[in-house]
């Protein structure tokens, strides 16, 4: 056998030289399998470049998309103070004596009182948004209250039924079909707002059941008294939201716009 071996020019046994083989193959196929490893690993960051690449590309665009228009910021900066001046030194004290003087449950049923009044205006846009649902529930939620509910003043609709209102502005409706937000303007007493929504309030007054109040006076006089009533009931006054601010105009500015949209994509 050795001889065998001799003649072959053959120095190793077969088993050794078949063991040898085994090695290179899986040598081989090792290299192989770290090579397309090694690609996979590349294809996987360049996947991971491409997905932040776009994640970036999709955070500007969306900031680009949020920033505000604001060319009577000089104006805008100005009335902002004027209204703040007014709110600390007039509305804020009118509405603390309120509180002090008519008790929650009074100045809620008032509240109720008057959203229910707002019912047809809030059908019209929800219907005009094709929220159907909404539109179904304002309908029951306007049964309900105006009878059960004693002329809106209770609200039985939420508390026994479960119907929640859905608060839809013209502002809003426009804003669902594209209208963009245009400049932001800020409005004597009424605050931050935008050309869009500030041009929204001339229909919507039209709407509004104390318009039809004469004289004029009565009907200034109702629409203040409402709006007191409904500042009172909010948890979180005018101060408590500008406090600690660093620029108070930036701050309003930009959350008015923010809540803006959000509403408009809810």
């Amino acid at each position: 056998m050795l001889f065998l071996y001799g003649c072959s020019g053959i120095t190793k046994a077969p088993s050794e030289l078949k063991s040898e083989t085994s090695v290179q193959q899986v040598s081989t196929e090792g290299e192989e399998v770290a090579a397309v490893e090694d690609e996979e690993d590349e294809e996987d960051e360049e996947d991971e470049e491409d997905d932040f690449d776009d994640e970036l590309e999709d955070e500007f665009s969306e900031m680009e998309a949020n920033q505000v228009a604001d060319p009577f910021e000089g104006y805008n900066r100005f009335m902002t103070d004027v209204n703040h001046s007014i709110y600390v030194n007039a509305l804020d004290p009118v509405r603390d004596g309120y509180r002090e003087v008519v008790p929650v449950e009074g100045r809620r049923g008032v509240g109720n009182f008057f959203d229910n009044l707002l019912y047809p205006f809030r059908l019209i846009n929800n219907m005009l948004q094709a929220k159907f649902d909404n539109s179904g529930e304002e309908t029951l939620r306007f049964v309900i209250n105006s009878t059960i509910g004693i002329f809106g003043i209770f609200d039985p609709a939420k508390d026994w039924f479960g119907l929640e209102a859905h608060e839809e502005d013209l502002g809003q409706t426009l804003g669902y079909w594209g209208v963009g937000a245009g400049p932001h303007i800020v409005l004597p007493l009424l605050g931050p707002s935008n050309l869009r929504d500030a041009v929204s309030l001339v229909p919507e007054t039209e709407f509004d059941t104390l318009s039809q109040v004469d004289p004029a006076a009565n009907e200034y006089t109702l629409k203040a008294y409402r709006k007191i009533n409904d500042y009172s009931l909010e948890n979180i006054g005018y101060q408590d939201i500008v406090k600690g601010t660093l620029d108070r105009y930036l701050f309003l500015r930009d959350a008015y716009e923010q809540n803006r949209n959000k509403k408009i994509k809810e």
